[in-house]
């Protein structure tokens, strides 16, 4: 895999997935070691020069009055990182790590902090030689991770554990096993590895990946229920979706008509309906608003990726240093939880198809999807299950960003709580499996119970693919198994990659 050459300003949502999820391994640029040279020529030539600089040759948090001499750089590193680490389980995954190592290398490199080379070679070295430091999920407020990935620091300096090849191992055995050297922290490389939201922006990342993903099987699995419904997808039409001109709902439109090509829902039916409920005759239009909020998530984090969150930020290629608030991540918070109550649309959305297509007065079909003999209870008790899940989401997207305490003497009194809000975006989601694969369900099961009726070319193939898995419901099987089966088919995205393939 070629490796992807970092410069501070080119790290891009589809390259960041390669590198976390397929271990892509990455370089420095070149010119990057100038800025980051420069950086350290600044702030040093500053603080000889009797200016305060928060973090360097001044204490951090309310400490920001107490003076740090020269001689004491590395003993004031080294109390920053362990009293820092404050972390809570559960943990990051492997692939949010190391989304979070390569977005602060990434941005490290821009020249805005004051790093050491031997720092950015860590997270090179790290990401390179499959060395994932163990960071917690929760304890950050999102005002920079900073109780969180100082555990990263952690691992950096030889202390803690890591993930390497597949065990959690003292991070100074898997160091020593790949030839490397702990840290030796100079400068401002403490504050430099906590004072970033890599944190919460990797964990954006990758409720984007996975929502993206999401939304196109929900809508394929929607378009199998439309057909198991016996719809009428007029307003699927590509005229009269351009005419209201949003973005995402004229995406999903096109998508769902694509997948239906060839259906037997685009010959006329003597027994359809007018029009449908509105989760059926305007499914894609929700899906569409999870689009359009992942749009603006994308570009904000897009921003972020590549930009500096120092406190103080050296202004690159000058000799001027500021005080800001660069790390404040409330826009990309407030647009995740935006993304989440999209998410939640959907879950009520599919929650009320479930329960229409066990409907005979909106299906003509038996009740609950059951079989014609008797012969099972068809999909009935299952809606207590999938209530349960939509309650449990419906707790999930109240909107946390706006709880947090003045802390560090009333100097920090804003948050975003950015982590937590992307750790509930991210139950979300997986939620969401489990309703699409009931949807999944009862609609191969309507697909059945219509007979002989033509698929569309798409729909075809996620029938086939459901099938494979899960047989009819025609006898009193557990359809706990149904369940389990079907959300693992959506969580494995088998479904895109069978599409895919054509």
């Amino acid at each position: 895999m070629e490796t992807l050459v970092l410069n501070g300003s080119n790290l891009t949502l589809e390259a960041l997935h390669e590198v976390a999820c397929n271990g892509r391994p990455v370089e420095i640029a070149p010119e990057a070691y100038a800025r980051l040279a420069h950086g350290r020529q600044v702030m040093q030539d500053l603080a000889q020069g009797g200016k305060a600089i928060y973090g360097f040759n001044r204490g951090v948090g309310w400490n920001k009055d107490q003076d740090i001499d020269a001689d004491y750089f590395e003993t004031q590193n080294l109390k920053i990182i362990r009293s820092h680490t404050l972390g809570m389980a559960p943990y990051n995954t492997d692939e949010e790590v190391r989304a979070m190592m390569a977005i602060r290398l990434n941005n490290m490199l821009i020249g805005a902090s004051c790093a050491s080379d031997d720092l950015a070679h860590s997270y090179r070295d790290f990401l390179n030689h499959g060395l994932t430091p163990r960071v917690p999920r929760r304890g950050s407020v999102g005002e920079a991770d900073i109780t969180t990935i100082s555990h990263m620091g952690l691992a950096f300096i030889g202390e803690g554990e890591v993930s390497y090849k597949g065990d959690i191992v003292p991070t100074r055995q898997a160091i020593e096993a790949e030839g490397l050297k702990p840290l030796h922290l100079t400068l401002k490389d403490a504050h430099t590895i906590i004072l970033s939201n890599c944190q919460g922006e990797a964990m954006a990342a990758s409720l984007v990946w996975q929502a993206e993903h999401l939304v196109k099987m929900s809508d394929l699995i929607f378009c199998l229920d439309y057909e198991g419904l016996n719809g009428n997808i007029e307003a699927m039409g590509e005229e009269v979706n351009k005419l209201r001109g949003l973005p995402g709902q004229m995406e999903c439109a096109a998508r769902c008509r694509r997948y239906l090509e060839g259906s037997y829902l685009h010959e006329d039916h003597p027994d359809r309906a007018l029009q449908d409920p509105l989760t059926f005759r305007g499914g894609f239009t929700i899906t569409g608003t999870v689009v359009d909020a992942l749009s603006f998530v994308k570009r904000i984090l897009s921003i972020q990726l590549n930009s500096p969150s120092d406190n103080p930020c050296i202004i690159p290629g000058t000799d001027h240093l500021y005080v800001n608030s660069n790390f404040e991540t409330t826009s990309l918070a407030v647009g995740v939880e935006m993304l989440s109550i999209a998410l939640g649309h959907l879950s009520r959305a599919i929650n009320y198809r479930l329960i229409k297509m066990g409907s005979p007065e909106f299906t003509g079909l038996p009740r609950f999807l059951a079989p014609r003999d008797g012969s099972a209870h068809g999909y009935s008790t299952i809606q207590n299950t999938y209530s349960a899940i939509d309650a449990e989401n419906r707790s999930l997207i109240n909107p946390s960003s706006v709880d947090f305490y003045h802390m560090q003497g009333g100097i920090e009194d804003h948050a975003s709580n950015l982590p937590l809000v992307c750790s509930r975006g991210l139950q979300l989601v997986d939620n969401l499996r489990y309703l699409v694969g009931m949807e999944a369900l009862t609609a191969a099961q309507a697909v059945d119970l219509r007979g002989n009726i033509h698929l569309g070319k798409y729909t075809k193939i996620a029938y086939d693919t459901i099938r494979a898995v899960i047989p009819t419901l025609s006898s009193g099987r557990n359809v706990f198994e149904d369940i389990r089966d079907a959300y693992e088919l959506i969580r494995s995205e088998r479904l895109l990659e069978e599409i895919d393939q054509l």
